[in-house]
């Protein structure tokens, strides 16, 4: 586990924030100075730090991607995080996932993260998609109002078995909040 000073932790949370946010759309002009626990993600320990995370939720999971692509015909690590969510589903956790909608549908994004969203609604998880006037670009996850998981990670098989990224858990029921509501307003 990795401890970052407070500075540290706003600087990373600017950045994430920064990266998603389309011009015009929800500022975060406030100063952010909550108490954090900390823990770097790189490469594949995300998906395993997920994958934990979701089995221990108890109440409720939002998750926010730009792509989730995942082939119900293989079994990648995209479809273990699908699994997981439809078992927290099924033991009663409220899950909602929102995916990013292309304004002209006519691209493989948007096609992906349709095959997700009916693989995942069909099994009783709330699916929604974000404005199709405005790109999101975010990767968070919010669990139980306490776990906050921002960073580069899409759920693909590429980025949670093969690619470079990097992403932080966070521990702060503050922050967490704060992101839920970003996520709710999209």
């Amino acid at each position: 586990m990795i401890r970052f000073c407070r500075h540290c932790l706003i600087l990373v949370l600017i950045y994430t924030f920064i990266s998603a946010i389309p011009y015009g759309g929800y500022a975060f002009a406030k100063e952010i100075s909550y108490p954090a626990k900390v823990t770097l993600l790189s490469n594949r320990e995300y998906v395993t730090e997920l994958i934990s995370g979701i089995r221990h939720a108890k109440k409720e999971i939002q998750l926010c991607f730009f792509l989730f692509k995942v082939n119900k015909w293989e079994k990648g690590l995209p479809m273990k995080v699908v699994q997981e969510l439809i078992a927290a589903s099924r033991r009663g956790v409220d899950i909602t996932v929102v995916l990013e909608r292309d304004s002209l549908k006519k691209d493989s994004i948007y096609d992906q993260n349709i095959l997700a969203a009916s693989l995942l609604s069909s099994n009783g998880v709330k699916v929604r998609f974000d404005s199709p006037q405005v790109v999101t670009h975010a990767k968070a996850v919010v669990i139980d109002n306490r776990y906050l998981y921002l960073g580069s990670h899409n759920i693909t098989q590429s980025a949670l078995k093969y690619n470079n990224e990097l992403s932080v858990l966070i521990d702060s029921p503050e922050l967490a909040r704060e992101v839920k509501s970003y996520i709710e307003h999209l």
